[in-house]
């Protein structure tokens, strides 16, 4: 590793160690750094309302959006390497529509995203991830055929929106107290994620992070196309499967626990590029785990901007800093085609 770039990931992992205690802190009730390190270090005290806001709702909410930032941006980083397109991700290509569907099919009919009960998510788990890797396995099965990578494109659109139909035609005929739930749902959000349901989404989150890492000499050999990649002695096929797997279970496991939270897969990756100025995955994907993690803390605290008045949506934050950077990496890619 070449020192400029271990000097940038040292300041990226300070930079998270602030933003996540930034995290801890910010709220409608302030509590003081040096209290918020007692709590959890184990020194209740006597400040039992504040021990209860840190360790059972803060904590939770903090350690999500830091689990959630680094694995969204590695399952785009991964699709946008096996597709070799720039605005390949999870929302884009219908996969998180595709998790929204299976979900919305629980949803409406009555199971709560939100309860508390292992059991109880389970359902959800299981369902989000097998609407993702469904989604995944039509448009693997489409680039087959289809060699040109904008079309593939187009009809990951498309086929995400007819996803989205059906979606809404379930919100049509479900129940007026359902479809609110489902509602909120899909506007995303970290603060559903209890201690409990914590045990479950970590460890799943933790190992998808460490698979993608064993991955990366594998995705640096894609990088230069499959030709070479088969020549160099690597198994495409299992390679594909495995990158299949790994965005289903990241996507479909995050959109289960926060609901689709859109653009920071697709997004991070290119400014992870921009900062370090380099394709080794072996780099990109440490990075692409850091500046998500920072973003989603920082678009955390700004949904808790009005107070005392309510939180804003998730969505609404990351699609307000998201979509801009994605239409100028657009408008680059094809102002650079056109030069050509």
């Amino acid at each position: 590793m070449r020192h400029p770039d271990k000097t940038k990931l040292i300041f990226l992992v300070v930079l998270l160690i602030v933003l996540a205690a930034l995290d801890l802190s910010f709220g409608t009730v302030q509590v003081p750094l040096s209290d918020i390190w007692r709590m959890i270090t184990g020194d209740v005290g006597e400040d039992q309302l504040w021990s209860i806001i840190i360790m059972e709702i803060r904590l939770p909410k903090t350690c999500t959006a830091i689990l959630a930032g680094c694995a969204l941006p590695v399952a785009g980083l991964c699709m946008q390497t096996y597709f070799r397109n720039p605005v390949a991700g999870p929302d884009i290509l219908g996969v998180s529509a595709g998790s929204s569907l299976f979900v919305a099919f629980l949803m409406l009919s009555g199971i709560s995203i939100t309860s508390a009960s292992v059991f109880g998510t389970v359902p959800i788990i299981l369902a989000a991830v097998s609407g993702a890797a469904l989604v995944l396995i039509v448009i693997l099965f489409v680039s087959v055929r289809i060699r040109d990578t904008m079309t593939l494109l187009i009809f990951g659109i498309m086929f995400g929106m007819a996803i989205s139909a059906v979606v809404g035609v379930l919100q049509y005929y479900s129940e007026r107290g359902a479809l609110k739930l489902f509602m909120l749902w899909t506007f995303g959000s970290l603060n559903g994620v209890t201690l409990e349901q914590l045990n479950w989404f970590a460890p799943i989150i933790i190992l998808s992070l460490i698979g993608a890492m064993f991955l990366s000499g594998k995705l640096n050999l894609l990088l230069l196309g499959e030709q070479y990649a088969k020549s160099s002695g690597l198994n495409v096929r299992q390679t594909r499967y495995l990158v299949i797997l790994l965005t289903a279970v990241i996507t479909g496991v995050i959109t289960a626990f926060c609901g689709p939270i859109a653009f920071i897969g697709i997004a991070v990756p290119h400014l992870a590029r921009m900062l370090f100025r380099i394709n080794d995955h072996r780099i990109l994907l440490p990075a692409c785990m850091l500046i998500g993690a920072c973003i989603l803390l920082i678009c955390d605290m700004l949904t808790q901007i009005p107070g005392e008045d309510g939180i804003l949506p998730l969505n609404a934050i990351t699609a307000c800093m998201g979509a801009p950077f994605v239409i100028f990496i657009i408008w680059k890619q094809q102002h650079v085609a056109n030069q050509f």
